[in-house]
């Protein structure tokens, strides 16, 4: 999945949107094109390790792959392939190999810090920003109390 111009894919993982304070910062002009019209999911090999099977299958389910491109199932498929391949090799587990794994799921946004650094986040329904501030709150409320009894 090629990255958004004028993003870095490196550095700290960057705050929610909604967490930001600077707002005067110019946004980044983004070249577009179009994607592919339909993007069928390749189903998992039944040969892969479990836990690579059970990643594979899990993509198709996370929010991010809704940008995916047939290049990017692509790719999932062949890191699901490498990840399967490095867990059957038991003791002779390959700390390169786990690298390369682990630097193609940065690639295809797996983690949330992954998201965050291209400008990318995902909600579930009915969720929004409040339920955080209303934590923060929580725990600073917490604090003062703690600070009082002390």
């Amino acid at each position: 999945m090629p990255r958004k111009p004028g993003l870095s894919a490196t550095g700290p993982v960057p705050k929610r949107s909604d967490q930001r304070r600077r707002r005067n910062r110019p946004e980044v002009e983004i070249e577009r094109a179009e994607g592919a019209v339909e993007v069928p999911v390749p189903p998992a090999d039944p040969e892969w390790h479990e836990i690579a099977r059970d990643w594979y299958e899990s993509l198709a389910l996370s929010g991010q792959s809704h940008w995916y491109e047939p290049s990017d199932w692509a790719t999932a498929r062949y890191i699901a392939e490498a990840m399967s391949r490095n867990l059957k090799a038991g003791a002779k587990f390959s700390a390169m190999l786990f690298a390369s794994v682990m630097s193609g799921m940065s690639t295809l946004l797996v983690t949330e810090g992954d998201r965050r650094r291209v400008r990318i986040e995902l909600e579930r329904a009915g969720e929004g920003g409040d339920e955080d501030d209303d934590v923060v709150s929580e725990l600073a409320q917490y604090r003062e109390r703690a600070a009082r009894s002390s």
